[in-house]
């Protein structure tokens, strides 16, 4: 038996996809799962056993006629007896049924059902509720009767070797107790905390708590991870920057980390799994809409009249929600957990 697994678009999405992909493994044991996701997703399952391998399908500037027929090729050649739909859009509907696949599944949204062979009743926008969930319902329908809620990540030898690497470069920063930083968030601009705030938190967990603080970054986040050490102005803060990045590094940086810090961004959710303690700072989105229910996860969000508001950018030009969230509360958080 051949599945396909329509994967989500974003890295934190497609950590929360693992109950659900676990729940395929455990009901279908001898099925071979293909994960079918965009190419800067491919290698952040790495070192479980949720998928037996990947195809890569075409987005932005390498979306084109020739790599889009290619992709749908090689989906056709599969001969796939079962395709799960995780992504909502009618984009992903029109893969599915183009890939041939004899059984295909997914929410019956977006205008998508007839490409369908089970509709599954879509959740109305309108109420917050978590994605997780949201892909375990899909994989209900699949025939999965053991499901899971823990989501899963591992951490390959290369790329420890690889954080190892960047450790040699600085061998006076101590690296026993690290606070990772995550300051990222592609949603959009409203998700971000000030680079000037964390500067001043991570000044105050070296020089109070003798912490080193490691920022990471994504490639579009190098200069977000230069300007926070540069305000900093502390050696024991630093960041990957220079280094060559991918999920991995990153993954293993959280690993070894003994804190991850963290705006409700992809790299979030890497801490749960990993067995790392976080503290997720909330701005304009609803905590419903990606809650993992992990005793290791602790939420920071202020309370105002004009939010949770789930837009990209603040509407009132303010962005209080952010902002207000001051170092000091971030702090005494920090505190409470490490003490």
């Amino acid at each position: 038996m051949k599945i396909a697994v329509f994967c989500p678009n974003w890295v934190g999405d497609l950590v929360m996809a693992t109950p659900a992909l676990r729940g395929l493994r455990t009901q279908y044991p001898d099925a071979e799962i293909i994960g079918v996701m965009r190419s800067y997703l491919i290698n952040l399952l790495d070192g479980t056993d949720l998928l037996d391998r990947s195809i890569s399908l075409p987005h932005g500037k390498s979306s084109n006629f020739a790599s889009n027929l290619s992709a749908l090729r090689q989906l056709q050649r599969e001969k796939l007896d079962l395709a799960i739909l995780l992504p909502n859009s009618l984009r992903s509907g029109v893969w599915g049924g183009l890939s041939g696949a004899r059984e295909r599944i997914g929410f019956d949204r977006n205008a998508r059902g007839w490409l369908l062979t089970k509709r599954v009743p879509a959740s109305p926008r309108s109420t917050p509720h978590p994605v997780l969930h949201e892909y375990l319902r899909l994989a209900a329908a699949a025939g999965c009767q053991s499901l899971p809620i823990e989501t899963e990540l591992a951490v390959s030898p290369q790329d420890r070797a690889r954080l190892e690497q960047f450790w040699t470069k600085h061998p006076s920063i101590p690296r026993r107790e690290v606070v990772c930083f995550n300051s990222g968030g592609a949603f959009g601009a409203a998700k971000h905390w000030p680079t000037e705030q964390f500067g001043d938190l991570a000044r105050k967990i070296v020089l109070e708590l003798g912490k080193t603080v490691l920022v990471l970054c994504g490639p579009a986040e190098r200069n977000i991870a230069r300007e926070i050490t540069r305000h900093a102005d502390h050696p024991h803060v630093l960041n990957l920057a220079e280094e060559e990045l991918s999920l991995g590094l990153s993954k293993a940086a959280v690993e070894q980390a003994e804190l991850l810090v963290t705006t409700d961004s992809g790299p979030r959710h890497f801490a749960p799994p990993l067995g790392v303690r976080s503290v997720v700072l909330y701005g304009p989105t609803h905590q419903a809409w990606s809650r993992i229910e992990s005793p290791l996860e602790h939420p920071l969000q202020l309370s105002l009249d004009c939010g949770p508001c789930q837009e990209r950018t603040c509407p009132l030009g303010h962005h209080r929600c952010m902002r207000d969230l001051s170092p000091q509360q971030v702090f005494h958080t920090i505190l409470s957990l490490l003490s």
